[in-house]
C-alpha cells in the first residue's frame, strides 16, 4: 500500500502552491507530476485531500478536492515549557520526540543556571513541523521564544501549573499523581516546567511555589533535562487519556 505523503501548508485553503520546501520535496524527492495525490495539512485542524495542477522545475501547484477536519486527540491543552540545553542537538531531539507523542504549546526558558542563552527559534520550528507531518499530527505545537523565568511565571497564571525539579527541602508529589486526580477539569489546560542541566535555583522554585505552581517530581531517577521534558510530555498524555477514559 502506498505510503500517504503530508505537505505542510499554512492556510493551504487560501493557497493554491507548495511553499519551497515542499515542492522541492514533492518534485525532487517524491518525483510527483500532474494529477498525483497529496494530503495537505494547516497545522491548524484540517487535512485536505488535493492533487497537483501544475508542476514545474521548481513550482508546485495544487487544487484541493476535499477538505478533512480532524478531531483533536485529547482535551487536555498541553503545554511544555524547558529550559534549553547547552547541546542544542539534545533540545531539537525532545522537541521532536514530544510533538510525536502530543503536546499543544512548547515555550523555552532562560534560568539562573541556564548554559544556553540563545534560540534559532526558525529551525526549531522547522523541527516541529517535520515531527508534525511524521506523524500525521492536524496541529502544530505554539513555539513560543525564549523568556527569562520570572517573566514567564508571571505571564501564566492560570489552568494546573507544575514546576518540576530535584531539591529535597522544597517539599515535592508525583506529577503523574497530581496529573490524575479526580478533581481535575475534563477539558484542562497543564503547564510542567522543566530547568537547565544544573535544574532550577532554590529561589525560582520557591518564586514558582509562590506564584500558585505545584512542586513535583518525576519519579526516582535523576534525569537530564531532555529525558525529564519527554517524560514530562509523556506523563501528561498518559494521565489525560486515562482521566478521560474514567469519565
Amino acid at each position: 500500500m502506498k505510503e500517504t505523503r503530508f505537505f505542510y501548508v499554512p492556510d493551504a485553503a487560501c493557497q493554491t502552491e507548495l511553499p519551497e520546501e515542499e515542492a522541492q520535496h514533492a518534485l525532487r524527492v517524491l518525483r510527483l507530476k500532474m494529477g498525483d495525490e497529496l494530503m495537505l495539512m494547516d497545522g491548524n485542524g484540517t487535512f485536505f485531500r488535493a492533487e497537483v495542477a501544475q508542476a514545474s522545475s521548481h513550482r508546485c501547484f495544487y487544487q484541493i478536492c476535499e477538505s478533512l477536519p480532524q478531531p483533536r486527540q485529547w482535551k487536555w491543552h498541553l503545554h511544555l515549557a524547558m529550559a534549553p540545553t547547552k547541546m542544542m542537538e539534545r533540545t531539537e531531539w525532545m522537541a521532536e520526540k514530544a510533538t510525536e507523542i502530543g503536546i499543544d504549546e512548547l515555550s523555552l526558558l532562560s534560568c539562573q543556571f541556564s548554559e544556553r542563552r540563545t534560540v534559532k527559534t526558525p529551525r526549531l520550528d522547522k523541527i516541529l513541523i517535520s515531527a508534525v507531518k511524521q506523524s500525521h499530527k492536524a496541529w502544530k505545537p505554539k513555539l513560543n521564544d525564549l523568556t527569562p523565568f520570572k517573566q514567564f511565571i508571571a505571564s501564566h497564571q492560570t489552568g494546573r501549573r507544575f514546576i518540576a525539579h530535584c531539591y529535597e527541602e522544597v517539599s515535592r508529589t508525583n506529577l503523574f499523581d497530581e496529573l490524575i486526580k479526580t478533581d481535575a477539569p475534563a477539558d484542562d489546560s497543564v503547564l510542567v516546567m522543566i530547568g537547565p542541566e544544573g535544574d532550577f535555583s532554590i529561589d525560582e522554585v520557591r518564586m514558582a511555589v509562590d506564584a500558585g505552581f505545584v512542586s513535583v517530581d518525576l519519579g526516582k531517577s535523576r534525569l537530564r533535562t531532555e529525558t525529564a521534558a519527554l517524560s514530562a510530555v509523556m506523563m501528561m498524555q498518559l494521565a489525560e487519556q486515562l482521566t478521560h477514559q474514567q469519565q
